[in-house]
């Protein structure tokens, strides 16, 4: 079985399950009482989850917009919160 599929799991994560199961990680290798093949397996796990983090946060980031207001202090529109 190759990583992408045992990682396929990652993808149905929400933003905070992927959080918890990366923070195990970390706390898993921090310890250093993993045999080093599971090392391995779990740091590769760590990396997808990173980058599903990443990509949920940026999908986040394009829907958050920031309210325009008028002069009388009235919401006039949104636009983006920060335009490139």
């Amino acid at each position: 079985m190759s990583a992408e599929n045992v990682n396929d799991d990652i993808k149905a994560m929400s933003f905070e399950q992927a959080l918890e199961a990366l923070e195990r990680i970390v706390d898993d290798l921090e310890r250093g009482d993993v045999p080093l093949e599971q090392s391995i397996r779990i740091y590769e796990r760590g990396e997808a989850l990173k980058d599903h983090c990443g990509k949920l946060l940026k999908a986040a980031e394009d829907k958050v917009e920031k309210i325009r207001l008028a002069r009388d202090g009235k919401p006039a529109g949104t636009e983006p919160l920060d335009p490139e």
